[in-house]
């Protein structure tokens, strides 16, 4: 490892790590590299810092990644640490605890054991053996395991195979798009495929739903053993049948049907065998066009399915209105295929810059009911309505706004390019909540389903089957001047504008704090340091999130909490905590007031908050995932003053890795170190300025909803323009005249 890695998990600058190296003759020798640029052993450099009571500053997943760098490319350690991460997930922490600490040659015996007796389900698995250059990776593995869980672990493996991101076009469905498209099936779908099956993170939402037989498939090695990995943890009393391959050219599974497929296919995929796939007797609607990858993937998942039985897939929003699939979309809405399309905000899934959509299909059974609507649920709204709270007035009126397949992303929130972490914290269980009610009205009787304009609508097969068969939601929802009720419209432009008003005046109170002075000639500078050397002296104490699934020790009885969870997102637009949470009670990591709270991740160039401190509406909240939870000694440190310093671009820069995608390491961002007394003058300046942005962020959430409701109230024709002196009358009926 290079010194600057050095100075990343020590926490310290540099300058720190080259003054080690001249002032303490036993520091580590460098092992390899050159005079200009050393390298030095890790667990040399471990054992030095725990020597002196350096406690690590880098993040157990960091730490993981920086041992799986050291072995080099080539070297083939994530194929023989996935079973140990299986192995290690059966452990309790304090059994991985008393596994790290043993001896190099003790310790790959042990694991090498252990991840031996892992039942042979993963594809392409070979008998594992440890070497001692891996004694680092593993006792990384076991570190992980025991502070980030699992899951964590088998992401950073995968990290090391696969770049996810644009460049490999692989992207990891969010757990929140896993869970609502798993409830989007049937409670009693057993026989589970995902013929993409990827990070296994769907077949994984299907196993908690209740699925015991998971079929998977992925053209990746990497991808088959992560699956096959992760459901031994999630899933081990189900059976599973993970392989290798490509589904459309060489399924695993051509004679399996299936009561569901769940599946997010690759997009835009110009190489999926259109020519050699032809005569395919799976093209039961038409021949998938060239360009049009997806109509095969679902097509594909039908061909799985037993009559009756479900198909929900996350597809591009393209797809809905391309001509090049109109006739493959019109068989499938004439054959009664297609049962739902429910569009997503933009950064709800990856790639984050487009508003993807779920589409249901069921697998037509020839003595059934004939299918005569379509439901269609706009769910980009409902990220829209939660960035104020307004009232579903508001939704409706503005419902249908924005573009085909466009998003409608709210204002506060990080922008189109905005890093994974605005995925894991958008609010799922809202969501999920406005996209569920409606499925189940609709799938309990289609019949006598109740439309609610601007959310969600059943249009008949007839209606979609014109020149263009465009399924895009917003097209069908959107609220019609028949929709909506002049009067009760009118009233919420009044109340709209009395909120305005009020929070106009609120803005204007938030900026008057007094003349702000100079600090003198130049800039005052003083002594600073870090997080990691302040929790070692006793001022904070840093706490981490349970990892997602914890369920508490093994031998726990702890009863299940059900409580709201502040996220990452929260902190970025000032809202009380909005997530939710299936932990138990000695698992979970409450939230006190008085908390300093982070963002572990950030995008580049992203203006939001990063900081904010816990008031009383956050107190008892469950700490989110990608959230560092900052508690400080009141004696020592008073929290604005905290959070303001963490808070500044500097800092967060200098303690972070990545470009558009940053890592936070909470241990590495610096704190000046100032009396208690002149630390709260800062701490009250730091206070007013969260209040004003907060305050600018809701006027403009305010003044857009009124502004959007305004111009569908005079377009849709059920407001009239506000009289003005000199006006002409407009209260009758319209002079044709002054047309």
């Amino acid at each position: 490892m290079t010194a600057a890695e050095i100075s990343r998990i020590a926490g310290v600058t540099r300058a720190t790590v080259s003054n080690w190296r001249r002032r303490h003759d036993d520091f580590p020798a460098p092992s390899a590299g050159t005079e200009a640029s050393p390298l030095y052993d890790l667990s040399a450099v471990q054992a030095w810092l725990r020597g002196r009571g350096h406690t690590s500053a880098a993040s157990p997943t960091e730490e993981l990644r920086t041992a799986l760098r050291l072995l080099g490319p080539g070297s083939g350690v994530a194929a023989r640490l996935f079973p140990l991460v299986a192995a290690a997930s059966r452990r309790t922490p304090d059994e991985l605890a008393e596994l790290a600490a043993v001896p190099d040659d003790q310790l790959l015996a042990r694991a090498e054991k252990a991840a031996g007796e892992l039942p042979g389900t993963v594809p392409e698995a070979e008998p594992v053996h440890y070497g001692p250059d891996d004694a680092g990776a593993v006792r990384a593995l076991l570190g992980c395991v025991r502070e980030a869980g699992a899951h964590a672990a088998l992401d950073v493996l995968a990290e090391r195979e696969l770049d996810e991101g644009a460049a490999s076009g692989v992207y990891q469905t969010p757990e929140g798009l896993a869970r609502l498209m798993a409830r989007l099936l049937p409670a009693g779908a057993s026989r589970v495929l995902d013929p993409a099956c990827g990070s296994g993170t769907l077949l994984a939402a299907a196993a908690r739903q209740g699925a015991r037989e998971l079929f998977g498939q992925d053209s990746l090695p990497v991808q088959g053993q992560r699956t096959a990995v992760r459901l031994l943890i999630a899933a081990p009393e189900a059976e599973t049948a993970i392989r290798v391959g490509d589904s459309l050219r060489a399924d695993a599974f051509p004679d399996v049907t299936v009561d569901a497929v769940l599946c997010n296919p690759p997009f835009a995929d110009r190489d999926w065998g259109h020519d050699e796939l032809a005569y395919d007797p799976r093209w039961a609607y038409g021949v998938p066009p060239r360009f049009e990858s997806e109509l095969a993937w679902v097509q594909h998942a039908l061909s799985h399915l037993e009559p009756g039985g479900h198909a929900v897939m996350l597809l591009p929003p393209a797809l809905a209105f391309r001509s090049s699939g109109r006739r493959v979309r019109a068989e499938l809405i004439r054959g009664g295929a297609l049962r739902a399309v429910v569009s997503l905000p933009a950064r709800a899934a990856y790639p984050l810059h487009i508003g993807l959509q779920i589409w249901v299909f069921q697998r037509p059974d020839p003595g059934g009911t004939d299918r005569t609507t379509v439901l269609f649920v706009d769910g980009e709204g409902e990220q829209r309505d939660g960035a104020t709270g307004t009232s579903s007035a508001t939704g409706t009126a503005t419902a249908g706004a924005g573009s085909r397949g466009g998003s409608r992303s709210r204002r506060s929130g990080p922008s189109a390019s905005a890093s994974s972490a605005s995925a894991a914290t958008f609010d799922w269980e809202r969501l999920s909540e406005r996209v569920l009610d409606q499925w189940a009205a609709f799938t309990t009787a289609p019949d006598t389903y109740a439309d609610e304009p601007g959310v969600a609508r059943a249009v008949p097969l007839v209606d979609l089957l014109d020149d263009v068969v465009d399924v895009t939601p917003a097209r069908h929802v959107r609220a019609t001047a028949a929709d909506l009720d002049p009067a009760a419209l009118a009233r919420r432009v009044h109340d709209l504008h009395d909120q305005l008003a009020e929070q106009i005046a609120a803005l204007a109170a938030a900026s008057a704090s007094g003349r702000w002075q100079p600090s003198g000639a130049s800039a005052r500078e003083w002594r600073t340091a870090t997080v990691s050397d302040l929790a070692r002296g006793g001022a904070l104490t840093v706490l981490r999130a349970a990892p997602p699934g914890t369920r508490g020790s093994k031998d726990s009885a702890a009863p299940a909490v059900d409580r709201p969870v502040l996220t990452a997102q929260d902190i970025s637009t000032g809202n009380p905590p909005s997530g939710g949470a299936d932990l138990r009670a000695d698992a979970a990591q409450p939230v006190a007031t008085g908390d300093v709270l982070v963002r572990a991740v950030a995008s580049g160039g992203n203006e939001s908050a990063m900081t904010r401190v816990a008031d009383d509406r956050d107190a008892g909240a469950l700490l989110g995932q990608h959230v560092h939870l900052l508690r400080p000694d009141p004696a020592r440190l008073d929290p604005w003053f905290l959070a303001g310093f963490l808070g500044a671009d500097d800092n967060i820069a200098s303690a972070s890795t990545g470009s558009t995608l940053v890592h936070v390491t909470p241990g590495r961002l610096r704190v000046p170190l100032l009396p208690l007394e002149e630390q709260r003058r800062y701490g009250a300046a730091f206070r007013r300025v969260y209040e004003l942005r907060a305050a600018v962020r809701r006027t403009a959430d305010l003044a857009a909803d009124t502004g959007a409701m305004l111009t569908t109230g005079l377009t849709a024709g059920v407001l009239l323009p506000p009289d003005t002196p000199g006006s002409p009358d407009t209260s009758g009926s319209p002079d044709s005249r002054s047309v």
